[in-house]
């Protein structure tokens, strides 16, 4: 029935076999889902059907995984959220999709069943209610303010992407207290899962670099040796 679809997701892969797997069992979970075999042909769909959700191949032909995500972000209105489909090899590949804001990423070959799970987990985190405007804050000559997702520091506007502001906004909520890189994976980036925390430490140099006025002597974003990472208020 109509009334009983959960969203919409749109699978995007050039293999038709997993491409047909997978729209089957988001379909079994009352998804109504579309398909694209290229990123073309992605772009395209999404933008008269306008997905909640993309599964995203990263080994597309013409158009890669990673430069169909860049532009369906540049499209305008509401975030799409992205789960990308990576192979064993493609490290490098996945850690730039998590830097350009994808959601989750899955490695082939996967179970279908676990991905469906991750889209749940992934839309379920995009419908959590809003308790309306959080206040700024303000350390100093930082100012953080969360409803707008702005970052002033000094009277100046910087500007961050989307995961530095919410690493930079996670740290500011917790003064004081060290995070593992596991745990700000977790945290942050939602994946309790990821081996590799060294986006965590990218992000950090890249955040240190935009909001401090001597990046190497830090005076808010601190490093903990041999722990992880600790807001200083």
């Amino acid at each position: 029935m109509a009334d009983e679809q959960r969203g919409r997701i749109l699978v995007v892969d050039d293999e038709p076999t997993i491409a047909e797997i997978v729209s089957r069992y988001l379909e079994r979970a009352h998804y109504d889902t579309a398909i694209a075999a290229d990123g073309h042909a992605a772009l395209a769909r999404a933008s008269t059907w306008h997905p909640d959700l993309v599964v995203l191949d990263l080994m597309l032909p013409g158009l890669d995984g990673l430069e169909v995500m860049r532009l369906l972000r540049e499209a305008g209105g509401p975030r799409v959220a992205v789960i990308l489909l990576t192979a064993k090899g493609e490290e490098s590949d996945r850690i730039d999709g998590l830097r350009l804001g994808a959601d989750d990423y899955v490695v082939k070959p996967f179970s279908p069943a676990e991905l469906v799970a991750r889209v749940d987990a992934v839309l379920r985190r995009h419908d959590e209610p809003d308790d309306g405007p959080e206040p700024a804050l303000v350390f100093g000559e930082l100012q953080i303010h969360p409803s707008g997702r702005r970052v002033l520091v000094g009277g100046e506007e910087v500007t961050l992407t989307q995961r530095e502001f919410d690493l930079l906004a996670f740290l500011a909520r917790h003064p004081g207290q060290v995070f593992t890189r596991d745990q700000l994976m977790e945290q942050v980036w939602r994946f309790s899962f990821y081996s590799d925390t060294s986006t965590v430490t990218v992000h950090i140099r890249r955040l240190r670099a935009k909001i401090e006025r001597e990046p190497a002597q830090p005076r808010f974003v601190e490093t903990v040796w041999g722990v992880g990472y600790r807001f200083r208020p």
